[in-house]
């Protein structure tokens, strides 16, 4: 497999995409509501043609899992789009939103493109080859104990309905860290934690174009990726935790209910 031409290929995706949200950041002609608090716009919509328009052309062949549109069968290569992950922030005209695309072959994530439109930050992370950060190569922070620790975590959009149980792991973090930060995008979050601006995260409820991406970069800069129980983390799952490995046990403990 040429993982250059997918580099190629996934970049130019995400360029495509963070395009479109550029030209409507500010503005918004249409917002509707998938759930109570689930957002979708105009530019999800169209980031989301334009990045699977890219991807189309290259790869005829090849399979697509996007929020927005859903599944298009195919081969068992696989590309998993968010046109536009921190969709509440965009509309509320806070610049902490992204294009986050993975390549997978039979459900193995072998790339990620994450890029942030407004800050012109673009993660890369390819199975093997490591993380970079702009082009130049990123690693997870070297802090080991969690008192020196920033933390990132996410809260669903169902949180009405385990909110008790959100807050008791948010307060035991808050409380054991240097703080606790709520960014409102877990593929950016992913990639705070491999570039070193965060020791750890977590979060439930997230989706598979959530966290592929980042998932994979993030691994590739040295983070320990697992549910909440330790196991082994697939795009699959429910929940996550990503850390600098350093204090993964310790955040695990803190998550245990």
């Amino acid at each position: 497999m040429d993982m250059q031409r997918i580099k190629r290929v996934g970049v130019a995706s995400a360029v495509n995409g963070a395009k479109e949200l550029r030209e409507h950041f500010g503005k918004l002609r249409s917002v509707r509501k998938k759930e109570a608090i689930d957002l979708v716009t105009d530019a999800d919509l169209r980031s989301e043609a334009a990045i699977i328009e890219t991807i189309a052309r290259a790869f005829p062949e090849h399979a697509i899992l996007a929020e927005e549109s859903g599944i298009r069968e195919g081969s068992d290569r696989r590309w998993i789009i968010d046109p536009l992950d921190g969709t509440t922030n965009f509309v509320h005209n806070l610049p902490l939103f992204c294009v986050s695309i993975a390549f997978a072959v039979a459900d193995e994530v072998l790339a990620g493109f994450v890029l942030a439109p407004l800050t012109g930050e673009l993660f890369v992370g390819l199975k093997g080859e490591g993380a970079q950060l702009n082009g130049t190569p990123i690693t997870v922070s070297d802090k080991a104990v969690l008192t020196d620790s920033l933390l990132v975590t996410g809260f669903p959009y169902d949180h009405q309905t385990l909110f008790e149980t959100l807050m008791a792991r948010f307060g035991r973090c808050l409380a054991a860290s240097q703080g606790v930060r709520r960014l409102g995008s877990a593929a950016l979050d992913l990639c705070y934690v491999a570039c070193g601006r965060f020791e750890g995260f977590w979060e439930q409820h997230l989706k598979p174009w959530d966290t592929a991406a980042g998932f994979i970069i993030a691994s590739e800069a040295g983070a320990r990726t697992t549910v909440f129980s330790g196991a082994p983390y697939c795009i699959d799952d429910d929940e996550i935790a990503c850390t600098n490995d350093r204090i993964h046990d310790d955040l695990l403990k803190l998550l245990e209910l």
